[in-house]
């Protein structure tokens, strides 16, 4: 009971509405701002239309009735239905505009968050919880989009209103209209206080719908689903959702209590409030020193300034809830990104392949450099952060434009960081990585990427045909070029075979797929790509003897002329190479030819061995 009472106190954290952030979402809505103009000025007149029905009501009460005129009973009639056609027609123009505002408004909100996400470094991504980012682009945006369409409409509605309406009841009868402002504090006062607990309740819902939808993303992902029916933990898995899933419900629960009874309050003072003016006006009346049709006009006027009342008092609770979510994507959209052209960057033309690394030290940035908190499953905040020290150390070396150089050492020993720092995954923190004599930091990010083609030990396949999965890499490739490829590749026959043949949807991560045709059509979209400098990570790790030996036959022809950079264990890759670098520790300790380190007997001979048992005990 009383972990449902009270809310987590960095759930407020920065939630105000300070003229910065309303500021900024006005920014962010300026491209509508001439609809949004609009929208308010129908809002306004819609104010002021609900102004007649009141007021012909008087005037039959008090003139059509008594002096017995149907003409004049006729009109007004057909007054009240002109206004009501006319608040009609309005209203659908309103609706309208809101909409377009609105869910242009989520089309500019989700295509910032995504551009901004998918330029994110990958340390970025190696701390973010992916069903995190997808709440974000999902409730949050949305609950963004309705503090501009559907809070900023009313709060303009209202006040509109209750201030007309005022001046209409003063002019009808100014003591009554005095008596019922008498209620006015017991409106305003408890608006803050509950404004506040709402918007904690609302964030720490928000972040428990999070952390619900990163659960739904691994789990029902192939891979996820597999390793849970592997190891048989279905109960456990249900009880884990149900745990979090009950979390959500109470915290939707809590917010509607919340809601509901501070609605209820205020409709209690409203309802005290118009029981007081009848109670008065009566009086009045019966003493002769107001009609009965300016009774009852002001018993409706009355009801139109409570209900606006109660409105603009819950609408302060709405913006600061829906304020909660802006604060939500603009905490993403602030994410630094370390990783950026600079204003200078030059493209890298006919990229000839050379790689330098000048003394290079690099340490993974932490996570306040690299993430936003938020987004932190608890378990990786609680984790070790790898940031503690280098993970490289001075590594120095050349590679010359076309050479076949082989990068091996024990596991951990920084191989894959090193080969990750020549596309500029990430950048060293101390010494240079040059491309063609470059520094990488000084090319702008996508020449760099185009020359540099990389197949990983677990290449990505997107969700869709062979051929989109090719065409990711020259979107447009032709038929023969993806042919040829393939062939190179040694995957054609497979996906010719294929019922769809090149139209084959490969499943989510390839998995319609084995693990050697996976890496056979990652390598054939490398090859399509046609770059410089290729960067192999055990490229050829999933493939059987025979697969692998047409591969590397394939690989062979296919990489003469570029720059390669092989980490690998198998004995052709390593032997054949022109040139070995031995890595240890994150220290290059070693590099030169094949038999001239057989021959040092130092680490490399040490590991070579090693492997050389390891594959005479596979055969």
């Amino acid at each position: 009971m009383h972990r449902m009472m009270t809310s987590d106190p960095s759930a407020t954290k920065g939630v105000s509405l300070t003229p910065g952030l309303v500021g900024r979402v006005w920014r962010f809505a300026h491209a509508y701002r001439l609809r949004v103009f609009g929208f308010l000025a129908i809002v306004v007149v819609e104010s002021f239309l609900g102004l007649v029905p009141p007021l012909v009501i008087k005037a039959i009460i008090d003139h059509a009735v008594p002096d017995q005129d149907k003409g004049l009973v006729t009109v007004l009639a057909l007054v009240m239905v002109g206004v009501a056609f006319v608040n009609a027609g309005l209203s659908l123009v309103e609706r309208w505009l809101s909409s377009t505002i609105g869910e242009g408004l989520i089309f500019d909100l989700r295509s910032a968050l995504f551009d901004h996400v998918q330029r994110q470094p990958i340390a970025f991504f190696t701390r973010t919880q992916t069903g995190a980012l997808v709440s974000r682009m999902n409730n949050d945006v949305i609950g963004a989009q309705r503090a501009v369409t559907g809070t900023l409409g009313t709060v303009v509605s209202n006040i509109v209103t209750l201030v007309t309406t005022l001046i209409a009841m003063a002019v009808l009868e100014w003591r009554l209209t005095g008596l019922s402002l008498l209620l006015l504090p017991l409106f305003l006062l408890p608006a803050k206080r509950v404004g506040r607990r709402l918007a904690g309740i609302t964030r720490e819902g928000f972040d428990l719908n999070a952390s619900m939808n990163a659960t739904m993303t691994e789990r029902f992902g192939v891979s996820g689903a597999l390793l849970v029916k592997l190891f048989g933990r279905h109960d456990d898995e249900r009880d884990f959702f149900a745990d979090r899933a009950s979390r959500v419900r109470d915290i939707g629960v809590r917010s509607a209590m919340y809601s509901r009874t501070f609605m209820v309050a205020l409709s209690m003072v409203g309802a005290v409030g118009t029981a007081i003016i009848y109670l008065v006006g009566g009086r009045l009346v019966i003493s002769g020193s107001i009609s009965t049709g300016t009774l009852v006009a002001l018993g409706v006027f009355v009801t139109q300034i409570y209900a606006p009342l109660t409105s603009l008092t819950n609408a302060r609770v709405d913006l600061m809830t829906a304020f909660v979510s802006f604060d939500r994507v603009f905490e993403v959209l602030d994410a630094p990104n370390p990783i950026t052209d600079r204003p200078d960057a030059r493209q890298l033309a006919n990229a000839r392949g050379g790689i330098e690394f000048d003394d290079v030290t690099f340490a993974y940035p932490s996570g306040a450099e690299a993430s936003v908190t938020s987004l932190e499953s608890a378990a990786q905040l609680a984790a070790p952060d790898r940031s503690t020290g280098p993970v490289l150390h001075h590594i120095t070396a050349t590679i010359e434009p076309g050479e076949l150089v082989a990068v091996v050492g024990p596991s951990g020993a920084g191989k894959t960081t090193l080969t990750q720092l020549v596309p500029r995954l990430y950048d060293v923190t101390d010494g240079a990585v040059r491309v063609d004599g470059i520094d990488v930091r000084d090319l702008t990010q996508a020449s760099l990427r185009a020359a540099i083609g990389v197949v990983s030990q677990d290449p990505h396949l997107f969700h869709e045909t062979v051929a989109d999965n090719l065409r990711y890499a020259k979107p447009d490739a032709t038929m023969a070029e993806m042919e040829a490829a393939t062939r190179a590749a040694r995957i054609h026959d497979v996906i010719a075979a294929m019922p769809d043949g090149y139209r084959t949807v490969v499943g989510e991560r390839g998995h319609r797929l084995s693990g050697g045709e996976q890496q056979r059509l990652a390598i054939a979209r490398m090859l399509l790509k046609d770059p410089a400098i290729v960067i192999l990570d055990e490229a050829t790790s999933n493939l059987d003897s025979e697969n692998e030996a047409a591969v590397q036959q394939a690989l062979a022809t296919a990489l003469h002329g570029r720059t390669s950079l092989v980490i690998a264990h198998r004995l052709s890759t390593i032997t054949d190479a022109d040139r070995i670098l031995v890595i240890d520790d994150g220290r290059l300790v070693e590099q030169g030819r094949h038999h001239d380190l057989i021959d040092a007997g130092g680490l490399y001979a040490d590991l070579y061995r090693t492997l050389v048992r390891g594959d005479l005990t596979a055969s």
